[in-house]
This record gives C-alpha cells, sequence and structure tokens, in this order.
C-alpha cells in the first residue's frame, strides 16, 4: 500500500490528477431570470430519491453563486455526447455576461423555473434551491426538482470528463 505526506494533499497539481481519476457526467446550470446566467459544471451529482434531491457545487467566486444564490431556482441541461463545444462555452469565463450567452445555442426556458435549458441535451432537471452548505471554496447547493426530462435518442448518449478532457461515452465504452 503506498502512503502519502500529508503535505502532499494541499498540492493544487496533485489534487487536480487524482481528483481527475474519477469521471463524471457534465452539465450546464443555468438561472433564468432579469439577469439569465449559465455555467458548464461538473460537480452535480444526485443525493436522494425520498425526498428527490440533486446537489451541484460552485466556487464561492463565480457569478453564478451569486446568482443561484439569487434566483432560488436553478436548471441542469445533462450534456449529450456532441455538446463538448457547449461545455467549453459556457466554462469560459471570458463569455458575454447576460442574455447575449444564450444567443451560442439553442435553449429553451423550463416551464418550472424558467431557465434556459440547453437543447440537445441528454436530459433537463428544473430545481428550487432546498439548501446551501459550507463546501470551502465552494458552497454546496441542494436542489428539489420540480421537474425533470430524459431526451434519449441513445442509451448512451452522455459526455463524460475524465483526466482533464472531454471524453463520449458509447455502446463499446468511454472514448475520446
Amino acid at each position: 500500500m503506498t502512503t502519502s505526506r500529508t503535505e502532499e494533499t494541499t498540492d493544487p497539481a496533485l489534487m487536480r490528477r487524482v481528483y481527475g481519476t474519477f469521471a463524471t457526467g457534465v452539465t450546464v446550470i443555468s438561472v433564468g431570470g432579469d439577469t439569465p446566467h449559465a455555467m458548464t459544471a461538473n460537480s452535480f451529482s444526485t443525493v436522494s430519491l425520498d425526498p428527490p434531491l440533486v446537489l451541484v457545487c460552485v466556487g464561492r467566486d463565480a457569478f453564478m453563486h451569486q446568482a443561484l444564490t439569487g434566483s432560488g431556482t436553478f436548471g441542469i441541461s445533462v450534456l449529450a455526447s456532441g455538446q463538448e463545444e457547449a461545455a467549453r462555452y459556457y466554462a469560459d469565463r471570458r463569455r458575454p455576461l447576460g442574455p447575449q450567452q444564450f444567443e451560442f445555442a439553442e435553449w429553451q426556458p423550463g416551464l418550472q423555473t424558467g431557465a434556459p435549458l440547453l437543447a440537445g441535451a441528454a436530459a433537463h432537471i428544473e430545481c428550487e434551491l432546498w439548501r446551501s452548505y459550507d463546501g470551502g471554496d465552494h458552497t454546496i447547493f441542494l436542489g428539489r426538482p420540480r421537474s425533470m426530462r430524459r431526451h434519449a435518442d441513445g442509451e448512451d448518449d452522455a459526455l463524460i470528463f475524465l483526466g482533464g478532457r472531454f471524453r463520449r461515452l458509447d455502446s463499446a465504452g468511454v472514448s475520446s
């Protein structure tokens, strides 16, 4: 068994490499309203079936942190394998803010929240903010789903993030 020194666990480069061994799905989190906003997030997870809960972690310095706190509702677009360009766009802090950022992709407002939901996504979930918790330099936002839809053109139509790279999940497994 290999052990590491305590100092290594605070090395950001090591943490990124180690955390990068865990494959995640890729989502775009969005809020509607007067100042709509979206961001790419792979720190999304289901939490509970009863009550139904999901979570997303957002950096305290991200514009989305304030937008989500102020909105009280949010949408989640679970990206399909062909949406790497959208993932990169909504991860870019240089993109325009406000409604202009949604000129990039086709979308529709969620019926429950008004949050922009990206067309072509594998699934959509609309949530009301249920609780939030301190998560160090992030906040852990728990959402209670109010609506959800799966748009399955194929059973394995997910965009994956693994090892610092976007990948696709197909019937043969994970590919680059």
